[in-house]
């Protein structure tokens, strides 16, 4: 593979909002795959809001990006030489393989892809992460049951605009909690969402009275905060609440605080419960195999914000999560 291979490295650790100093735009030599390997061209980068925990020197559930290291991310490549007995030239793979133009692989933890079955982007969205995050979230961690009130915030980003139809799927009644009139009329008017609240707008203390008169059976929780509070107000009996993320919080300089409405957990019978959508790998193929057929089917609509661009465009990419930019799985197509 000849020529060299464009690179974002993490140059420091962020504090409070990631920087543009805290990124160091790198170029290095590309590499020949060896033995057992392929090499690939980078087509598709993803792009989630779990990133800014990666860039943290504290434990967590996976180890923080390294300073000089190339950044973290999941992404499809086009293999364009391979040693490898399972892929060949042409290939599509999706994996974690960085922000960068070029990689090399053993093939570890990476996946073959159908561009046939969906177009490439939608591997790192609703047949991806994302898309296993929402699955299992709501139906392993949230015990879903017909005809229950599900509450998502974030509505209108990757895993929340799937939570909610997966949610309408399985004959529950749907409410969103998103930032604008644009993003509240798409989940009611496209997604299928019973009821949207905005919360640049909306008390939401109030309006979840309004929708939700006998309570929320399943809150599923994208952003912590003063959200988190008021569902947790507004709870019924052995309701469950799942912890995905808390994006309102990422970017904090200061200790992040818990939730003040913590003993509606009590007073509800309820449980509140965070999970890491990696401890369900073994069970991928079939949540993949039965989104894809809700997807064929109409019953969930695929919602991506395609930014196309170079590798160096991604800094600037990643900030439109924190400010609410996208709706649904923000990507960036490297041209």
């Amino acid at each position: 593979m000849p020529g060299t291979n464009r690179q974002i490295r993490l140059a420091a650790r962020p504090v409070g909002e990631v920087k543009p100093e805290d990124w160091e735009h790198a170029e290095a030599p590309a590499a020949e795959p060896g033995e057992g390997e392929f090499a690939g061209r980078t087509r598709f980068v993803s792009l989630d809001p779990a990133m800014r925990g990666w860039l943290d020197d504290r434990p967590s559930y996976l180890p923080p990006v390294g300073l000089g290291e190339v950044m973290r991310a999941g992404s499809v490549v086009e293999v364009t030489a391979s040693n490898h007995p399972r892929y060949q030239v042409g290939d599509l793979v999706v994996g974690t393989f960085g922000v960068q133009e070029q990689v090399v692989s053993d093939g570890r933890g990476t996946v073959r892809i159908d561009a046939s079955v969906a177009p490439p982007s939608t591997y790192l969205g609703a047949l991806g992460m994302p898309g296993m995050t929402a699955y299992f979230g709501l139906l392993e961690v949230g015990a879903l049951k017909e005809g229950e009130t599900v509450v998502v915030s974030g509505a209108a980003g990757a895993v929340g605009s799937l939570v909610g139809q997966i949610a309408k799927v399985k004959g529950c009644r749907v409410v969103g909690i998103a930032g604008g009139p644009e993003k509240c009329a798409l989940l009611t008017d496209e997604l299928g969402f019973d009821a949207a609240i905005d919360y640049r707008s909306e008390d939401v203390r109030k309006a979840l009275r309004t929708h939700c008169p006998d309570g929320i059976d399943v809150y599923f929780d994208n952003v912590g905060g003063d959200i988190l509070d008021a569902a947790l107000a507004r709870l019924a009996m052995h309701a469950r609440v799942v912890i995905c993320g808390a994006i309102s919080q990422y970017n904090a300089e200061s200790k992040v605080t818990g939730p003040s409405n913590y003993l509606s957990l009590l007073v509800r019978r309820a449980r509140m419960e965070g999970f890491v959508v990696f401890d369900y790998a073994a069970r991928y193929k079939a949540a993949a195999a039965e989104m894809a057929g809700w997807i064929a089917d109409g019953r969930i609509t695929v919602k991506e914000h395609v930014v196309r661009g170079t590798v160096d465009d991604f800094p600037a990419t990643l900030q439109m999560l924190f400010r609410g930019e996208n709706v649904g799985k923000l990507v960036l197509e490297l041209v």
